[in-house]
């Protein structure tokens, strides 16, 4: 009988985990700090050769890496995993078989199987890596956003998966208090949507007039929601104070008051 992943932790293992949440929390003030701190802290806690917060469209099959520094993957080779994005066993399990867990891709395929594909020999083999786990921090039905980490020679242990497993969760909250969520959403149309200013004045709370800022730039309260990690439910009752203290009864007629001169 196996021994559950969560067993095989120790003291030291939590306090590595513990570090490595404080961190992310102290970057998420940072310019790109939630990506930049990932791909610097994670293989500190889980030893990797190459380290990525990947950002998957579902909807083309396109993947944009960020956090790495430039040229550690190449443009042939981002083509070569795009190429053959469908079939790779991590999107499979985390986006199509709902996976919420880290999960290598021998968990999915054999080592030796695996080498034999035509998305080890144009993408692995082209990068110097053989073996990779993904930690997922966000997926929709659009979305795949997942840290990635990569190393050659020696698979990663059901021990490591572990410690990726302990700090998934808050890893995950924390990516929803970040920005890269939002441009995610507008990257197919190249665009880097920024909710407009609000006229001077209004009589509205700092929640509320975010939440309006970003009703104002077309987003849904789904949308709202997510960009600001939030539940739906608390975005429509932040709508309806709004409503109340200027006086409207839509959306539409809030958004034309506050960005009214005054």
């Amino acid at each position: 009988m196996s021994v559950p992943r969560s067993e095989l932790l120790r003291n030291h293992d939590l306090r590595a985990a513990f570090e490595f949440v404080g961190a992310m929390v102290d970057a998420l003030d940072e310019p790109d700090g939630f990506a930049q701190r990932g791909v610097q802290a994670l293989p500190h806690l889980v030893p990797s050769e190459l380290t990525t917060l990947s950002i998957c469209d579902l909807s083309n099959g396109r993947r944009k890496v960020t956090g790495v520094s430039a040229g550690a993957i190449g443009a042939q080779e981002r083509a070569a995993f795009d190429r053959h994005f469908r079939e790779h066993p991590l999107v499979r399990y985390h986006a199509d078989e709902h996976g919420t867990h880290a999960h290598r891709i021998s968990d999915s395929i054999a080592p030796a199987r695996f080498r034999e594909t035509a998305l080890y020999n144009d993408y692995y083999r082209r990068v110097g890596v053989d073996h990779a786990v993904a930690l997922p921090v966000y997926v929709d039905n659009r979305w795949l956003v997942s840290f990635v980490l990569n190393r050659q020679g020696c698979d990663f242990s059901d021990r490591e998966l572990a410690l990726l497993d302990q700090v998934r969760t808050t890893v995950a909250k924390l990516f929803r208090r970040t920005r890269l969520l939002e441009l995610a959403h507008d990257a197919h149309d190249g665009r880097r949507v920024e909710p407009p200013a609000l006229a001077p004045g209004l009589p509205l709370s700092e929640r509320e007039r975010e939440v309006l800022r970003w009703v104002a730039a077309g987003k849904t309260d789904r949308d709202v929601a997510d960009i600001l990690a939030i539940s739906h439910r608390t975005v429509h009752k932040h709508l309806q104070r709004v409503y109340a203290k200027l006086g409207v009864e839509t959306r539409t007629a809030a958004v034309m008051r506050a960005l009214a001169p005054h």
